[in-house]
């Protein structure tokens, strides 16, 4: 049973990542939580509280993934360029 306090909080997660797109890892820098709460909450935890919440999390989930080489590729250049 997952408590009403952690319900308001995966709530509160879904719309923030679903208005801003952000990722995982800045999610949960703005939460305050860590990466693998979030992780839990939005993976396991929404897909019973809110299916459909859940389905639009894992499509941008999904286009994070398909784009993570190509950001990840930026930061390695952005670290040299700066160095």
């Amino acid at each position: 049973m997952i408590s009403s306090e952690i319900k308001k909080r995966v709530i509160e997660e879904a719309d923030y990542i679903i208005n801003t797109k952000q990722t995982i890892r800045s999610l949960a820098n703005t939460f305050n939580i860590s990466k693998s709460t979030i992780h839990k909450d939005l993976h396991e935890r929404l897909k019973i509280i809110d299916i459909n919440k859940y389905n639009k999390i894992k499509l941008i989930m999904d286009e994070h993934i398909k784009t993570r080489h190509i950001k990840g590729g930026e930061s390695t250049k952005l670290k040299y360029l700066n160095s």
